[in-house]
């Protein structure tokens, strides 16, 4: 059976997006390869002012609060970037290589968790670099040309008078904004998506899977609610298996 298609409406700048990862790896693992996703960036600010830096540093806050990601507002506070557009065109670029997700990723984890400026050639191409698996010389030559800033532009026609993250299933109405996992979950059924049969993962069997992730991705994915996820983390952290990196706000676990 052919998988369904999800498209998500996103941007690497955006908290939202960024307290929804949880979803999108239950999703992921729910699911299978039942369903293919392709990403749209859609350009949050094409330049950011001082009035547009202080929303989205309250924005993080708030995203962090209500979904248990950790988050650092401070990107935005400090040195905050000059727009959220070059990073976009980078996806643009990446995604002529294949799967943008891990580059998109890496440029969520700079962006909120590192307070990286991403938002010149060089520091892109150093999270293309981190990512891996991907053609720099390519990506240099991308960056600047006429029909990656068509792709970016059309994507941010597709994106605009949307809220993100926003998820669309096959031909099914677009799901917008930070809600309860289950409606993606009933939109996913609704347009023909089959839950996976092997089950939910352990713990280092979806890092292994997905890379570094935060708790409450660990939760998601591995279905380990409340104090579940953070006990078995711990618990593989003394046996050496896992490893946690400190972050703004918590931890990301990697495998050991």
């Amino acid at each position: 059976m052919a998988a369904v298609p999800a498209t998500v409406l996103t941007d690497p700048y955006c908290a939202w997006s960024w307290a929804a990862e949880p979803q999108l790896r239950r999703l992921q693992v729910e699911f299978g390869a039942s369903l293919a996703f392709t990403f749209v960036i859609v350009g949050l600010k094409r330049r950011i002012e001082p009035a547009d830096a202080g929303a989205l540093a309250l924005a993080v806050v708030d995203a962090a609060a209500e979904s248990g990601m950790p988050a650092d507002p401070r990107v935005f506070l400090r040195d905050p970037p000059s727009s959220t557009h070059p990073a976009g065109l980078a996806v643009a670029a990446v995604s002529e290589q294949g799967d943008p997700g891990p580059f998109i990723r890496r440029l969520r984890e700079a962006i909120l968790l590192e307070r990286r400026r991403m938002d010149t050639a060089p520091a892109l191409l150093d999270a293309a670099r981190e990512t891996g698996g991907l053609d720099l010389d390519r990506l240099r030559v991308d960056f600047g040309s006429n029909a990656i800033v068509e792709r970016f532009g059309a994507d941010i026609e597709r994106g605009r008078g949307h809220a993100t993250p926003a998820y669309r299933f096959g031909d099914g109405s677009l799901i917008e904004g930070y809600g309860p996992y289950e409606r993606l979950r009933e939109a996913a059924l609704a347009a023909g998506a089959a839950r996976a049969t092997d089950g939910r993962p352990g713990v280092e069997e979806a890092l292994r899977r997905f890379g570094a992730l935060a708790t409450p991705e660990v939760a998601a994915a591995c279905d380990l609610p409340g104090p579940r996820a953070p006990a078995e983390l711990w618990r593989l952290a003394v046996e050496w298996r896992v490893k946690p990196r400190r972050v703004p706000g918590g931890e990301l676990w990697e495998p050991a």
